[in-house]
């Protein structure tokens, strides 16, 4: 019961990561939302989820993991029926970084919890039932949001894809009320480092701000004033974590892991890997409703052989991590990037492709998914101390996020800047499928030389590591 409770906590975390890109079209008809409001939408979420992963761990540690998982929970409840209650973009901008801050808390428990609820021998079932729940949720994103928004219960539209976790959070905490057991670790005793959590959280967004709001600001004086800031912040908050650390402290990113090279390679290879998915997704889906025609149903139908095909290989990557580790996140990697120019070579003559061809290309970069995502954090932990690796396990998929977060920004940007210079009149089809071409290219660039970078980490994964 108490994995129950948490599997089904993580199923909705992991389908909320996904299933606003569907329902993106329609919250902005239903709004007024501009493109770059639409970003932030999506953007805010993983940003907040990254910044609250930071501390939600060692919160847990130190406060009690049932504590902050059943806070954070309910949190992400509250927050959940605020988004379906937005009645501005503004107000669902905000409720969404809410809602991510929520999920940075609970998420980073669901280690603890299930640690303090299985015996050694029966830990590896439960990791691989939630490996599980996370390939089912990638199945679930698009299709439950294309099916929500087609089905408009109650006249709710897109709406309903806040609503429903509602009712499964409360189950959720009355469950695990009874069950969740209760554990804390006794050697996590220093001060929690809010500083550096803020200062990175600040710097990283101060960074995004002009980048999504191109096609508003334009580049302003002030765009540049905001980047400036940006790296100044990170370049302090690099000097207070070096500092914290040298006097004893726990910092949320000990500086001193940067000279350990198979950890600074796994960051940038990260960064690459996981920048190019929330985007391509997002503007996937915009490509295919605002430029096919399709509705968000036959949109989540059509991304559904992604998700099939990471399902598949996902297994066999984790499998073979701890004798083939390096090998397979490069063959994973290049897979990708291989559909990418599949599916330019299909979109590319400004005709709507079909579905066969669009998902046979997609299938092809979730078997590449599966392999190398799944895994590219043991990998990059392989060559880190074992009492760091806690810690850089924590920082490793704070960055994914972050990663996840400038590619929508970036990408996003380039993307509805191209359909609206490319006409004078009402973007058409062709036009979306040349924006949609620029953003295969640059993520296919991305997955190569992740593949590149990946070439200087371990071969091998280490073993399992709590985040």
């Amino acid at each position: 019961m108490a994995l129950l409770v948490v599997l089904f906590s993580s199923f909705m975390d992991l389908v909320d990561a996904t299933i606003v890109t569907v329902a993106a079209p329609a919250i902005a008809r239903d709004m007024g939302a501009g493109d770059a409001q639409i970003q932030w939408t999506i953007a805010a979420y993983t940003l907040a989820l990254g910044a609250g992963l930071i501390t939600g761990g060692r919160l847990g540690d130190q406060l009690g993991r049932k504590r902050l998982f059943m806070i954070g929970l309910a949190g992400f409840m509250v927050t959940s029926a605020l988004c379906a209650l937005a009645v501005t973009p503004g107000m669902l901008i905000g409720m969404r970084a809410a809602q991510g801050l929520a999920a940075g808390i609970m998420v980073p428990q669901v280690f603890g919890v299930i640690r303090a609820s299985f015996a050694p021998s029966e830990r590896a079932k439960a990791f691989g039932a939630y490996g599980a729940v996370q390939g089912l949720a990638s199945v679930a994103g698009p299709l439950l949001g294309g099916f929500l928004v087609e089905a408009d219960l109650f006249d709710l539209g897109w709406r309903t894809i806040f609503w429903i976790n509602v009712p499964i959070s409360i189950l959720a905490l009355a469950v695990g009320a009874m069950v969740l057991p209760e554990s804390r670790s006794a050697a996590s005793t220093a001060r929690l480092d809010l500083v550096g959590a803020l200062l990175a959280a600040s710097g990283i967004l101060l960074l995004l701000l002009p980048i999504i709001q191109t096609e508003t600001w334009g580049w302003t004086a002030a765009s540049y004033a905001l980047l400036a800031a940006g790296i100044i912040l990170l370049t302090i908050f690099l000097a207070y974590e070096r500092s914290l650390a040298d006097r004893g402290g726990e910092p949320v990113f000990d500086p001193t892991l940067l000279k350990v090279r198979a950890f600074a390679i796994g960051l940038s290879a990260s960064v690459l890997f996981f920048g190019g998915i929330g985007s391509f997704f997002l503007t996937l889906s915009v490509y295919l409703q605002l430029g096919t025609g399709r509705t968000a149903w036959e949109t989540g139908l059509v991304i559904l052989p992604y998700a099939l095909g990471s399902i598949i290989t996902s297994g066999v990557g984790v499998a073979l991590a701890a004798k083939a580790g390096r090998a397979l996140l490069i063959t994973g990697s290049l897979t990708i990037a291989a559909s990418q120019l599949m599916l330019l070579a299909v979109i590319r003559d400004g005709s709507d492709p079909g579905f066969w061809l669009l998902a046979l290309g997609l299938f092809i970069g979730g078997l590449g998914l599966g392999l190398a995502a799944p895994i590219l954090v043991n990998v990059a932990l392989a060559g880190v101390p074992g009492r760091n690796a806690g810690a850089a396990g924590g920082v490793l998929s704070t960055v994914n996020q972050i990663g996840g977060s400038i590619g929508i920004a970036v990408l996003g940007t380039i993307f509805f800047a191209a359909v609206t210079g490319s006409t004078t009149g009402a973007p058409g089809l062709a036009d979306y499928g040349d924006a949609l071409s620029i953003v295969l290219v640059v993520t296919a660039v991305l997955y190569l030389v992740a593949g590149l970078v990946m070439l200087a980490l371990p071969k091998s994964a280490a073993e399992h590591v709590d985040l």
